[in-house]
């Protein structure tokens, strides 16, 4: 376990409405290179965890399987279920022989059922015009350019004799961050271990990266969890290309966090409003949680028995969160709209003070690294 260390902050500014700039270069913190985790600990429960309190400002350094220690009989754990599917695909174009990637982002809805219309970033792009054949896997499933109007992104109908998702299964790759450095090779125990271990197939493909506040858990952590009194249950939030989007507007006003669809089984929103009328703690497993719940929260703070939607937030300093008490969460990207949405639930200043401390304490960053709870008592 890493040497306990507390630090009393004033108490973060949560309750601040924002009514002037804030400027996505107000949260940007020095990261060493050495920091970012290119590799996933051998026990997924044994990582570090920064507990923050959020109404006082205090934090302390703790491991994983402590977890169950801060959490109460009658809270409830609300997970995202989404599984990451192999979506990098790489293939040749028919004319020429050029290696073309594509990397699938979400299966459009508005072509006729049963066709494998796709929005895809496409490397190199120039090379794919409207009409553009590429060929996958010596020809087993093709595909054609249907729409080139967006730089980098393009509309791919792809054609197969067999099930299209079991052939992506097959000869796709997983969708790792660019910041871990893998080959093709190197990456084929990353399918597994890129994955959260209550991930659930979907139809529609899934994720195209991991909720990654979820890898920490293990069958262990959340047994104990239930023992303790705690209720787990699960939504599926299927984390898109917007969820890590660079911001690019200086003002954060003016940035938007591109919509991600969600599901919420009725019964979860029943156990997670009885929770809320009991006076316990809702605790959100990742930005992706955080954000389909917000999105699904009635103005009165109940939760609404939705079994689809539309996580369309932008959370920005001045939102006033309506469900959620507590918060897991990784370590994100600087100037990133995660960033910005962890420090809006518990204030900008206290969220930079802990990521310094996370950083002298050599806390391991980002997908494969380390997380924070932050609590609220």
């Amino acid at each position: 376990m890493p040497p306990f260390t507390s630090v009393q902050l004033p108490r973060p500014d949560i309750e601040d409405t924002q009514t002037s700039p804030m400027l996505i270069s107000d949260f940007d913190f020095e990261l060493p290179a050495e920091l970012i985790a290119q590799q996933p600990l051998t026990a997924r429960d044994a990582s570090k965890m920064l507990v923050l309190n959020r109404t006082s400002g205090v934090w302390h350094d703790t491991i994983f399987t402590s977890l169950p220690e801060h959490l109460n009989a009658g809270d409830t754990l609300v997970l995202n279920n989404t599984r990451v599917f192999p979506a990098r695909l790489t293939g040749i174009k028919e004319t020429t022989g050029a290696k073309i990637e594509m990397f699938l982002i979400e299966r459009t809805r508005e072509h006729a059922a049963g066709e494998n219309v796709w929005r895809v970033l496409a490397r190199p792009a120039r090379r794919l015009t409207k009409g553009t054949r590429v060929s996958f896997s010596d020809g087993r499933m093709r595909a054609e350019v249907i729409e080139a109007d967006t730089e980098g992104e393009r509309l791919v109908r792809f054609e197969t004799n067999e099930p299209f998702a079991d052939v992506i299964e097959e000869i796709g790759q997983t969708p790792l961050p660019p910041y871990i450095k893998r080959t093709t090779e190197q990456a084929t125990e990353d399918r597994a271990r890129y994955q959260t271990i209550y991930a659930r197939n979907a139809p529609d493909g899934g994720a195209i990266a991991a909720p990654t506040a979820g890898l920490h858990f293990t069958a262990h952590v959340l047994e104990t969890l239930k023992k303790r009194g705690v209720r787990i249950v699960e939504i599926t939030l299927h984390v898109g290309y917007g969820t890590f989007a660079p911001v690019r507007a200086d003002d954060l006003r003016e940035h938007k966090v591109a919509a991600e669809r969600f599901t919420i089984d009725e019964t979860v929103a029943n156990i997670i409003n009885q929770t809320r009328a009991q006076g316990r703690r809702i605790v959100a497993v990742g930005t992706t949680t955080a954000r389909a719940l917000e999105s699904a929260t009635n103005p009165n703070g109940s939760l609404s028995p939705t079994l689809e939607g539309m996580a369309d937030l932008t959370i920005t300093p001045g939102y006033k969160f309506k469900i959620i008490d507590a918060l897991i969460t990784n370590f994100h990207l600087p100037r990133s709209s995660l960033l910005v949405l962890v420090a809006s639930f518990a204030g900008r200043d206290a969220i930079l003070a802990a990521y310094r401390h996370a950083v002298a304490a050599k806390y391991r960053f980002y997908s494969y690294g380390d997380c924070m709870l932050i609590i609220q008592k």
